[in-house]
């Protein structure tokens, strides 16, 4: 029991410090006489609701150092999805058709239908050597001038791929300021502790991977594993290419506003978690993988199998003091009793309630964005959220052992269109 609520507590803590203490990237230059060409992926499965402003959003990408081509992969879309694509006239806008029974296979089979595409074209231009493939899922949003910080860690050719930071724009509910709260704090901080170990993981959105890199890994650079991103970035890992976090480098996307979807959504995630386990021993006998990063890769390709026995444990705990109190029964000292009860539900209630608040300043001064009392709100309700999370773990133990691996598409929620965003200009020097 102490350790439970020493270690939880404390290791929200030391991350959370650690999004102040984390080194600064240094800004490398990308060299003039090679620049970088932007390939962006858009995987569109039924995203007419969406689909619009993502395409404009990506577009509006381009830069003079930066320019930008678009791919979107209309993978077999019965909705009106074709035509929202249609009526976007621009010529660095390139869509492919897919239809059944090739299509519908998994967001893994789409990517690499656009990968094998992009590919063609930079072997027939001789430009595979300086081409980025980025991929921005169908309700994603791309902030202005991001691709010149990702450029900056492209200027070195150790790095294979670049991991971009994800926040939610629809964050007007609970649940999904929940989300918020965790891909923009409590991944960020992860992420930015990995970037110094040296174990970047890279996400369904907004995640940047070298041409040349993706080619050493085949036809096929995406699998298809319930979560193919996390496994191309162990593949990447593995060629001994790095992968970096670009913490401000931002893509927005819509966050789940419903539970059942949200459940959903995280027991795909913990069962491709499950099937990425088969990578442990590639890790360990990596010469390119160091000590301290196999530590890091192991603690979370195993912190699913983990969970679901923690919050039984708790659940058990927590249960054997209810009943003390009520019984009078000490356990040889286990469960505190009489004048010792109150502390000891203080001590768990901090224990549970101190990591969420911390979340929610961390949430207020790193993003400026909204109001103190709602990001404390918030993180009074994020060990609830955290209770969602290991409930569906503990289905992703189930299907996985039952080996069930088919998966109902989540749709996505209307939005009004969003006017494309303009880079910030430069401001012009006075002599």
């Amino acid at each position: 029991m102490l350790v439970l609520l020493l270690f939880w507590p404390g290791y929200n803590l030391v991350l959370a410090l650690f999004v102040w203490c984390r080194p600064k990237a240094r800004r490398a230059e990308v060299p003039a006489r090679d620049p970088l060409q932007y390939w962006i992926i858009i995987p569109a499965l039924n995203e007419e609701r969406v689909v619009a402003n993502t395409v404009r959003s990506a577009l509006a990408l381009d830069g003079a150092r930066t320019p930008v081509q678009v791919v979107v992969v209309d993978d077999g879309s019965d909705d009106g999805t074709p035509r929202v694509l249609a009526e976007i006239d621009d010529h660095r806008l390139h869509v492919l058709r897919r239809t059944l029974p090739d299509a519908r296979r998994g967001k893994g089979e789409a990517l690499n239908h656009a990968y094998r595409y992009v590919r063609g074209i930079a072997e027939e231009a001789g430009t595979v050597h300086c081409t980025i493939i980025g991929v921005i899922d169908g309700d994603g949003r791309g902030e202005p001038g991001m691709l010149t910080e990702i450029s900056s860690y492209f200027a070195r050719r150790s790095v294979g791929a670049v991991q971009c930071r994800v926040r939610i724009h629809n964050r007007t509910t609970l649940l999904a300021f929940l989300q918020d709260l965790e891909f923009g704090c409590v991944v960020d901080a992860s992420q930015s502790l990995r970037d110094l170990v040296g174990t970047v993981g890279l996400g369904g959105n907004g995640q940047f991977v070298r041409l040349s890199t993706l080619t050493g890994l085949g036809d096929a650079p995406w699998s298809a594993c319930l979560v193919e991103d996390l496994e191309l970035g162990l593949r990447v890992h593995l060629t001994g290419r790095r992968i970096r976090y670009a913490a401000y480098a931002t893509i927005t996307q819509q966050g789940l506003v419903d539970v059942k979807r949200l459940l959903r959504q995280r027991t795909r995630w913990g069962q491709g978690n499950l099937q990425c386990l088969r990578y442990v021993p590639k890790l360990v006998r990596a010469k390119s993988v160091g000590s301290v990063a196999l530590l890091e890769f192991l603690q979370y390709l195993l912190t699913p199998w983990l969970v679901a026995p923690m919050t039984l444990l708790i659940t058990a705990l927590m249960g054997v003091n209810f009943y003390a109190q009520f019984s009078g029964h000490e356990f040889a000292g286990f469960t505190a009793n009489g004048s010792d009860a109150l502390p000891a539900l203080g001590i768990w209630l901090v224990a549970l309630v101190l990591p969420g608040l911390v979340w929610g300043v961390v949430h207020r001064l790193r993003n400026h964005d909204e109001p103190l009392p709602r990001c404390l709100l918030v993180g009074l309700a994020y060990p609830a959220f955290l209770v969602l999370g290991s409930f569906s773990t503990s289905r992703a133990l189930y299907r996985h052992f039952a080996r069930r691996t088919t998966w109902a598409k989540t749709e996505r929620l209307a939005e009004k269109e969003v006017p494309a965003p303009v880079a910030p200009q430069p401001v012009p020097k006075i002599a």
